[in-house]
């Protein structure tokens, strides 16, 4: 069962998950009708960064992820998106299943910077996959496992993963703070009797003479 063959064919929001969920639809193949009785499968998912273009716009914002866009020919790299276990059930031939894929909108992960620096295009992801297969024949069951080689490649539209984010955090984004930061703008917001956080980063915003830019998506 080494020779599975794997195709993602989409991707979607899950609208209803109790945390940002994107879903994969990943196809998969037995080779010569045989069936399966049951995958235990682990997909590894890396965001393939040299593989795609980077607008002007888009540039400047990751350069704390890969440096200044001259050094990108030895900076720019293939980064570790996540990793997904997932039970697919018994089949014979073809199935298709949905990879759930957990997301965040903290800054400090280095996906959800990447992804929140790209304004439209796709996302070049690679999945890799191994696990165990379980096949039931005559003489009972017989395992397998599925080697790291086995892998396919998809384009996730950028528009996507700001859908996502904007279905579950709409309009809204996240930082993360030390514990004496988040004191210190406490008493700020306190003193200048400022209702929201969002009035408090203006306030400081505007005193530092910086102004928010707006921020176009597609």
């Amino acid at each position: 069962m080494s020779d599975l063959a794997f195709g993602v064919t989409g991707a979607r929001v899950e609208p209803f998950a109790a945390v940002p969920t994107l879903l994969l639809r990943l196809r998969i193949e037995a080779p010569g009708g045989e069936r399966i009785h049951l995958i235990a499968l682990r997909c590894q998912i890396l965001i393939e960064a040299r593989q795609r273009h980077y607008s002007a716009s888009e540039a400047p914002r990751l350069v704390e992820l890969f440096g200044e866009p001259h050094r990108w020919g030895s900076t720019l790299r293939s980064m570790l998106w996540t990793h997904v276990p997932l039970m697919v059930g018994g089949f014979e031939r073809a199935t298709e299943v949905d990879v759930p894929i957990t997301c965040t909108y903290d800054l400090e992960v280095a996906s959800t910077r990447y992804f929140r620096s790209l304004d439209d295009g796709e996302i070049p992801l690679l999945l890799q996959f191994s696990g165990t297969v379980f096949t039931k024949g005559d003489a009972g069951f017989s395992v397998e496992q599925i080697s790291w080689a086995r892998e396919t490649r998809y384009r996730l539209p950028v528009r996507v993963w700001h859908d996502l984010l904007e279905r579950y955090f709409p309009g809204t984004g996240w930082i993360r703070l030390r514990r004496d930061s988040v004191d210190a703008l406490q008493a700020f917001k306190s003193r200048r009797a400022l209702p929201t956080w969002d009035d408090v980063v203006s306030t400081l915003l505007a005193e530092a003479g910086v102004a928010p830019e707006p921020v176009q998506r597609p």
